[in-house]
């Protein structure tokens, strides 16, 4: 085999690779985005040090959401949540959420520590708006 043949072997190779693997992260983006919840409620936020505030969530999933608020937060940062959902007049707690985006006055948490109950009553009214 010539190097030149060789060289066109291993650019193929890549080339495959590189579309197999954006492919994949297309299907898991579109996976995210089907199973999340266009949502409008309230979402209480704590952290250290006494800061908290006041959001409104524009989309959730079991595994989190999107909100809006006028307090700064910043990627990385640990909170706690109460999530007012229209599903029940007690608000779902979040033990702990992660601050993983954010654009302008909004941002993406993910729920790194929720209870089962808790995620089961939040993947109930997900399937149930569904219907």
């Amino acid at each position: 085999m010539l190097a030149s043949d060789l060289q066109l072997e291993r650019t193929t190779a890549v080339a495959s690779k590189t579309s197999r693997e954006l492919s994949q992260t297309d299907a898991n983006q579109q996976d995210r985005r089907g199973r999340r919840l266009a949502l409008s409620c309230r979402l209480f936020f704590f952290g250290d040090d006494d800061f908290e505030g006041e959001a409104k969530i524009l989309d959730i999933s079991t595994n989190g959401c999107s909100a809006e608020s006028s307090i700064d937060v910043t990627v990385g940062m640990l909170l706690k949540l109460s999530l007012f959902l229209p599903d029940f007049k007690w608000p779902l707690r979040v033990d702990q959420a992660i601050v993983r985006w954010i654009d302008g006055n909004q941002f993406g948490l993910e729920f790194t520590s929720i209870r089962l109950a808790q995620r089961e009553r939040l993947r109930g009214l997900i399937m149930k708006a569904r219907l």
